[in-house]
């Protein structure tokens, strides 16, 4: 298993065949995709991996339910094939979950709601996830959280991603699979020739300018694509992006049961509140139009207390903003289109090529959404299939992701087995790596013996080799890459947490060299 520390370039590696820019979903399943097919590729990425759009979405593998009232029908069928494809990949980020709809007559009609279901259930092949049915509020156990009158509901499935750690596990895999990936480093200048890009990177923090050679760029920067066209790469574009905030907070958890909730709001909206975390509940989203800067997206206190005034239109306990923990919030570069309503433009995307003659070819990613993402990778090499000469076909659709090589995909047998042949990790640990890292744990606890041997506790359950591990393998260079990005450890840091968080990975960052094992074993 690659170290992913160093610097790659100093090497002196290329020509690559792709540079893939943005370390967001599309860029990392798009980077993956190519190394699987042979392809020498370098993914730079400005920020860490999933800064910014993918780890800000509601975190579920799904259809879209919504979708099918814009008549979004071919764009929801993709998505629940993809989701059966995910749930099989990664089961120890993902895993089903159960959605619960309240009926509000004066909103939707039961019927309506009982055609969407069915349509839902039935516009792709379902093997993991069991179908829709009526439920009475009365007797269910969602129905004890939420308002007296709310007597009938509707129960259907969908999934739950970890998404920032989907996007580190592609990229992860094209790196072991023998893909470059440079993060904190901008793509500041490429000149196109004939049959090469030629291109200018530097460190985010500055520093100097270094020149590598590809065959053809990938512009997967996601809220950035339109910048990066005219203003770095100086090209024109067929598509636009259209920038809407999405917005969500975190409260303690207002229900001890394993559903999750789908509200219908007046305005024509949905908001979901989701178990999280165990201990939390989150809530979102909004959809609100955005002109500045995607880096500099913040929740507002309007948008606060719209996603507070919404859940409490169904529990019986009021939510305010005092009983909000955390919240975060994300620019989804959704293609561009002639609507008013940002809840109706479309979740699907357009790859457009540029590859003028013998000219170095540029494909550009507008729009899209995380469970669609390793389809649009698909797409995204067949469209550079013959500009490439690539050969080699489709593979990922099998291909579990790092940690997801488990047997029968099955997370909770993985965790028995873990527990037996570490008798002395805690259950709450052993639950939260299994969740985490999957059969990636075996890598994480290394020869371990006993808990003394994961180093110093820097808070709760976070030690040293769980950092090590993130600095190794994932890319982890700061406090909120490993406590909002690789985990959710945020929730619990607390100030004093986080600073010494900070303070190993600064201590840490030049003088830990010890090679990790390149094992990707299974406890039998």
């Amino acid at each position: 298993m690659p170290e992913t520390s160093g610097d790659p370039l100093a090497k002196g590696a290329g020509p690559y065949d792709l540079l893939v820019v943005g370390g967001g979903i599309n860029g990392a399943g798009i980077a993956r995709d190519a190394v699987g097919r042979g392809l020498s590729v370098l993914l730079v990425e400005q920020d860490d991996l999933a800064a910014h759009t993918s780890s800000a979405s509601t975190k579920l593998i799904h259809g879209g339910l919504r979708y099918l009232e814009y008549y979004e029908f071919g764009l929801v069928r993709k998505a629940l094939q993809e989701r059966e494809v995910l749930l099989r990949l990664a089961p120890h980020i993902m895993w089903p979950l159960r959605f619960v709809m309240p009926h509000m007559p004066d909103l939707r009609p039961a019927w309506l709601i009982r055609a969407g279901l069915f349509l839902y259930d039935h516009l792709a092949r379902r093997e993991r996830l069991p179908g829709s049915r009526g439920i009475d509020m009365r007797r269910h156990p969602a129905g004890a959280p939420l308002r007296g009158d709310i007597r009938r509901g509707f129960v259907y499935s969908d999934g739950w991603v970890q998404d920032a750690r989907l996007v580190v596990l592609n990229a992860q895999d094209a790196a072991e699979r023998g893909g470059t990936v440079l993060t904190r480093t901008r793509l500041v200048g490429a000149e196109r020739g004939e049959a090469f890009w030629t291109a200018q990177l530097q460190a985010s923090e500055g520093g100097p300018v270094r020149e590598v050679r590809a065959r053809a760029i990938v512009n997967a920067a996601g809220p950035w694509v339109g910048h990066l066209l005219g203003d770095v790469l100086r090209q024109s574009a067929a598509y636009k992006v259209r920038m809407v905030k999405g917005s969500h907070i975190v409260t303690r958890k207002l229900f001890d049961h394993d559903h999750a909730y789908i509200f219908q709001n007046r305005d024509k909206r949905i908001i979901f509140a989701i178990p999280f975390e165990s201990e939390f509940t989150l809530i979102g989203t909004t959809d609100i139009e955005y002109e500045g800067d995607p880096a500099q997206v913040r929740i507002s206190d309007d948008e606060i207390h719209y996603l507070c005034a919404c859940a409490s239109e169904y529990f019986t306990r009021p939510v305010t903003p005092e009983d909000v923990v955390w919240t975060y919030a994300g620019v989804r570069p959704l293609l561009e289109e002639e609507v008013a309503n940002p809840s109706a433009v479309t979740r699907d995307y357009k790859l457009e090529l540029d590859a003028p003659g013998t000219r170095a070819p540029l494909l550009s990613v507008f729009g899209g959404k995380i469970t669609t993402y390793r389809r649009l990778a698909e797409e995204a090499l067949s469209l550079l299939r013959e500009p490439l000469g690539i050969t080699k076909t489709d593979w990922t659709m099998a291909a579990p992701l790092p940690g997801g090589d488990m047997p029968g995909a099955d997370a909770a047998r993985y965790l028995d087995a873990l527990r037996k042949q570490y008798p002395w990790l805690p259950e709450t640990l052993a639950r939260r790596y299994t969740r985490t890292y999957g059969t990636r744990t075996a890598v994480l606890l290394a020869d371990a013996r006993a808990l003394g041997d994961l180093g110093a506790c820097l808070f709760g359950d976070l030690y040293e080799a769980e950092l090590r591990y993130q600095v190794r393998h994932e890319w982890a260079r700061a406090a909120e890459d490993v406590l909002w990005r690789r985990t959710k450890l945020g929730l619990h840091a607390g100030a004093e947490g986080a600073a010494r968080v900070q303070a190993w990975l600064d201590a840490h960052r030049r003088t830990d060299s010890v090679h990790a094992p390149a094992t990707r074993s299974t406890p039998a």
